[in-house]
């Protein structure tokens, strides 16, 4: 068995150390430069591995490729399917020899949160169990060390693109809206399809929960093998919602109630990912106090409406986990002070025409980090008082101390990638933080 590993960061890695631990043969290459981090572990473990480029004859000679999420389709990949050689995601290769039931969670917005909170709950319960994905650890790396009872796994619309087999025992869709359409030829129907893929393995023993508003994902239910519970504002057969501003859920007989004020993450979009949480905490049977106590005392993610610090009066708060519309709406929208909204990046088809009457009501001044500000000036330049540019992130924060008064919140919500200015969010985020420490 020969297996070649296109992409060499976490999702390429993780496949490299699984295949070692099965004694299969193996390569990996990048097209690009590899990062140091990876590139130090590849030699570490004396991995033959390629960078700027790929190997072509062992590529087209080997028995699977293990395609890293990030990687699009080329002609090289045609190459690829065209000799008949299997290509497979980095969570298809770690499924096929994972022994343990996974939860999967994918959306839009929301999934690290909901995932970080059902893993919570299960840690407490003394439950067996890994949080990887999308977040943190691939799957793959996890189980090249252990073999668990429980999977908590994040997925994203990549990695879900190239599955076969992969089957979940609890799949969460928890909305899907305009994101990453620039790789799903700007057709958000796409993009749902890919999100759709994590049902599309699921028997009548496994359960599917979404949010029943979600127009999209209900008009394809009908398609769905698996058990469907839906959770929202209204009540669909009195198993998940709204009432009073209390929890309901009635699951197989277990019951669970809170109100939503004992929630440690508030706004409507928490609230939420709270009740999916504990949807899928009561299918596994958990006791109600446990998840009480956890979703009234969960911290909040780094990077998602991170409140930094409050300079001369001014609220700073770190959202560069905001990288498409819908989550800067729900950011925008969860803020009760007049707002200097940070935003741009690289646009990935975004429409920003739903963020109007928000921006219009809430929003004082704008700030726009990115190479190309063009669309979002275009769109808010009547909207809004004053438009201004950044080119760093430190000129980004220094205009919003110098355009804010006491009592207004500076949000750094970008509705981008963060991939022009940035090597990731995570590193948007951490400028952010930085430059503010410095005022």
């Amino acid at each position: 068995m020969m297996i070649y590993i296109l992409g060499a960061g976490e999702s390429g890695l993780g496949s490299a150390l699984l295949s070692k631990k099965l004694g299969y043969k193996f390569f990996i290459s990048d097209q690009f430069k590899i990062n140091k981090k990876y590139k130090n572990e590849l030699i570490a473990n004396s991995f033959d591995f390629k960078e700027n480029g790929h190997n072509k004859e062992l590529l087209l000679s080997s028995n699977l490729v293990v395609k890293s999420p990030g990687i699009k389709d080329s002609l090289l990949l045609n190459e690829v399917k065209e000799k008949g050689i299997e290509i497979i995601s980095e969570i298809e290769y770690a499924y096929r020899y994972c022994k343990g039931k996974i939860i999967a969670v994918t959306g839009t917005n929301g999934k690290t949160t909901t995932s970080k909170l059902i893993y919570e709950i299960l840690k407490s319960s003394n439950i067996e169990v890994s949080l990887c994905g999308n977040i943190g650890k691939s799957f793959s790396r996890v189980l090249s060390i252990r073999n668990y009872k429980y999977w908590v796994i994040e997925v994203s619309s990549f990695q879900l693109d190239d599955i076969k087999d992969f089957k979940p025992f609890i799949s969460i869709i928890l909305n899907v809206s305009n994101d990453h359409l620039d790789r799903y030829q700007f057709d958000i129907k796409n993009y749902l399809k890919s999100k759709l893929k994590i049902t599309k393995n699921q028997s009548n023993s496994d359960y599917f929960i979404f949010w029943n508003e979600d127009k999209l994902i209900k008009r394809e239910i009908n398609f769905i093998k698996a058990k469907i519970i839906s959770y929202g504002e209204k009540s669909i057969n009195d198993i998940a919602f709204i009432s009073n501003d209390e929890i309901k859920i009635n699951i197989n007989k277990q019951k669970f109630t809170m109100t939503i004020h004992e929630l440690a993450l508030q706004g409507r979009h928490n609230i939420y990912n709270s009740m999916a949480a504990g949807i899928t905490s009561k299918i596994l049977n958990i006791n109600n106090q446990i998840i009480r106590d956890c979703l009234s005392s969960f911290d909040k993610i780094e990077h998602r409406l991170e409140v930094v610090l409050n300079v001369y009066g001014v609220t700073y708060i770190n959202d560069s986990k905001a990288t498409n519309v819908n989550s800067a709406w729900y950011a925008i929208n969860s803020m009760n002070k007049p707002i200097i909204w940070i935003c741009g990046g690289v646009d990935k088809g975004n429409d920003y025409s739903d963020l109007v009457p928000l921006v219009k009501e809430k929003v004082k001044s704008i700030i726009c980090l990115g190479k190309n500000n063009t669309k979002i000036i275009n769109e808010f330049e009547n909207v809004v008082k004053k438009i201004d540019e950044a080119k760093s992130m430190k000129d980004a924060v220094l205009l919003a101390y110098q355009l804010s008064s006491k009592g207004d919140i500076v949000l750094l919500s970008p509705a981008c990638s963060s991939l022009d200015l940035f090597s990731n969010y995570e590193h948007r985020g951490r400028e952010f933080k930085s430059q503010i420490r410095l005022l």
